[in-house]
């Protein structure tokens, strides 16, 4: 799969200059080839198997967070020859409060809304939380979507037309409440000075009401942001009714990426994602596979051990396994790693 280069935004000043979480664990890098092999089984290893059933709070039907960490979960499953639960949710705020609250025992949220929850700011602002992290997985792509007959070209034509006498706002999902969309959508859309009238939609819900009802000119909602992996299938498939453009954001995206520090990065959608005309420039933020700080480790330790050796498989019901890299997994901070995850890099060398 073709992927774009990320542009890392400046340090917060205060930074400790070449800090990583490589450094903080004391070692080098090293070649992690030998990681990456399909097939590992519980008997191959001396770390028990879980002791009871967990649950993986994962994200919106059908999005990449579900979809990934569906597959994730029944390898963890089959590996270990306990139950690993996937299920939905309304993303990373919601799945950050069914971990602090003992609902739910792994998760996935954006990089963004970790730091958030870490530092007890934004929606965590009453109070900080306490999680572990397993891994830095893949970057989530921020799509503005509009049908193919929309107006709109640049994020700044969502404003309401000048040359409308009713100046009507054009409605914008942003993704469902509690979610790293909604987050990123209101930062986007405030950043630019876009004025349109918000919505919460579910990603199925967002792809439906774009597609305008038999004898209708436009759809219930005339544009909507989603903040996920590539491609997100249902995405794609609204190039097999009303087709769709990816709004360009790389100039508010920019301003994000200088401003704003929770590892955002420019970057573009390629357009074989998509079937697009070009690359579409937009703001990515890192995922990272979190869990409750008193995980056992041996669940902490099978989840890690499953994401790397059976990577080949995720591949299979996901494209966006294959960023997956231990070297830079282990950059979670300022979330620290469960001590079992930290544990299982150690004693493969990264």
């Amino acid at each position: 799969m073709d992927r774009p280069r990320l542009l890392p935004p400046a340090r917060p000043t205060g930074m400790t200059a070449g800090l990583t979480r490589r450094s903080v664990l004391g070692l080098g890098a090293a070649a992690a080839s030998s990681l990456l092999l399909p097939g590992c089984s519980r008997g191959r290893a001396a770390e028990p198997a879980p002791a009871e059933a967990a649950t993986f709070a994962t994200g919106n039907a059908n999005g990449v967070y579900n979809v990934f960490g569906a597959a994730l979960s029944g390898l963890v499953s089959e590996v270990t020859g306990v139950d690993l639960k996937a299920v939905t949710s309304n993303g990373s705020v919601d799945n950050l409060d069914h971990i602090s609250r003992g609902q739910a025992d792994l998760a996935f949220c954006t990089s963004d809304t970790a730091l958030a929850a870490y530092e007890g700011t934004g929606p965590f602002s009453s109070g900080r939380r306490r999680f572990s992290a397993l891994a830095r997985v893949y970057d989530n792509y921020v799509h503005v979507v509009v049908p193919m007959a929309s107006k709109a070209k640049r994020l700044e034509d969502l404003n309401p037309d000048k040359d409308d006498p009713k100046r009507r706002k054009m409605t914008v999902s942003v993704g469902p409440r509690n979610s790293g969309t909604q987050i990123v959508a209101d930062l986007i859309l405030d950043a630019a000075g876009v004025d349109v009238k918000l919505v919460n939609m579910s990603l199925d819900d967002s792809v439906k009401a774009l597609v305008p009802p038999a004898n209708a000119t436009r759809g219930a909602i005339d544009a909507f942001i989603w903040s996920g992996g590539i491609p997100t299938k249902p995405i794609a498939n609204l190039q097999l009714s009303v087709g769709f453009r990816l709004l360009d954001i790389g100039a508010v995206a920019e301003q994000i990426a200088l401003k704003e520090f929770g590892g955002f990065v420019v970057s573009s959608i390629p357009p074989s994602q998509y079937g697009l005309a070009s690359s579409v420039p937009t703001l990515a933020v890192p995922n990272y596979l979190i869990a409750r700080s008193n995980l056992s480790d041996s669940w902490a330790w099978w989840t890690v051990n499953t994401l790397f050796r059976r990577q080949n498989d995720l591949i299979k019901d996901h494209p966006e396994a294959g960023a997956l890299d231990p070297r830079s997994a282990i950059a979670t901070m300022p979330v620290p790693l469960h001590q079992a995850a930290e544990r299982w890099y150690r004693q493969n060398h990264i």
